[in-house]
């Protein structure tokens, strides 16, 4: 299958690269920086079990998607819109975007940027980071949960070392995993810290328990079934990813503008469009926004 990464950062270079070990035809749609070291060295892809250097295409235009069956689409949310934008000439008619995204409303902003194209949301466990042009750290974990919309490529992911999910309710796992989000990407942002060290500090489980509790809240007001039970969740990731920063803390220390107003943000808006007060994640949001413009230095 060709496959085409739109937004080749940590996310997409891990399934491309994933999928391109498997034997699919992956082409990498980044960076120039990025795609210039894939062309001239390969993708580097380093996991705990493994780390190999794979020889496959890179491009900085969108048109490089060109004949892809499968898209994995793994812009930041900030860039949904103009991404589908660049994609849609080049698109072919059945073509599938998987979004690999943080959020919880990436699909349906694909779905109306881009009319007739099958998408599916996917929630995303997975501890990745860039280390450098071409270089993909895998740190953990790795498994998709997908829409019945993707149930033909699930066996596809899975036969390429990527445990793949197919479920009815994807929107009550992506608020499920965006709790995930909101309790930790902040904090280790601020704190400039990785999850493990992070919830030892003093007052951070007490704070993780009150954006639990505010996200919660939310979901139910939007009618969101969140299944298994999102406290022992966030208290059990430091514990499987005790190494990782969030991707939120990775684009301040970059100086990156961070997803921010799509995870605490989200709530943020939500609670307030429903009634449901929000205020610790209101504070996190905040400090982040305050961070951003600061140019990352809160983080410093």
């Amino acid at each position: 299958m060709k496959v085409a990464v739109m937004g080749a950062g940590a996310v997409g270079c891990y399934y491309g690269g994933m999928l391109a070990r498997a034997g699919h035809e992956v082409v990498l749609i980044g960076r120039p920086a990025h795609v210039e070291a894939v062309r001239r060295e390969g993708l580097r892809l380093q996991t705990q079990r493994f780390d190999e250097r794979l020889a496959l295409a890179a491009s900085t235009e969108a048109a490089a998607a060109a004949g892809a069956e499968l898209l994995l689409f793994c812009v930041k949310s900030t860039d949904t819109e103009a991404a589908a934008a660049q994609l849609r000439p080049h698109l072919a008619p059945g073509a599938l975007l998987l979004s690999l995204q943080n959020g919880v409303d990436n699909a349906d902003r694909l779905r109306a940027a881009l009319p007739g194209q099958p998408v599916s949301a996917a929630v995303v466990y997975v501890a990745t980071e860039m280390a450098g042009p071409g270089h993909l750290k895998h740190h953990g974990r790795g498994e998709l949960v997908v829409e019945p919309v993707a149930a033909g490529v699930a066996p596809l992911l899975a036969a390429a070392g990527v445990p793949t999910e197919v479920s009815d309710n994807v929107r009550g796992a992506l608020w499920a995993k965006l709790i995930l989000n909101c309790a930790y990407n902040a904090l280790s942002a601020l704190a400039r810290l990785p999850y493990g060290e992070l919830v030892q500090r003093a007052g951070v489980d007490a704070v993780m328990q009150d954006l639990v509790a505010e996200c919660l809240a939310v979901a139910r007001a939007e009618g969101v079934d969140v299944p298994g039970e999102p406290l022992s969740a966030v208290r059990g990731l430091a514990r499987t990813m005790p190494g990782q920063y969030s991707s939120t803390a990775q684009d301040l220390m970059r100086g990156k503008p961070t997803e921010i107003d799509h995870l605490n943000g989200l709530v943020l808006r939500r609670g307030a469009a429903l009634g449901v007060p929000t205020p610790a994640n209101r504070v996190l949001h905040t400090l982040v926004k305050l961070a951003e413009q600061a140019g990352g230095s809160a983080a410093q």
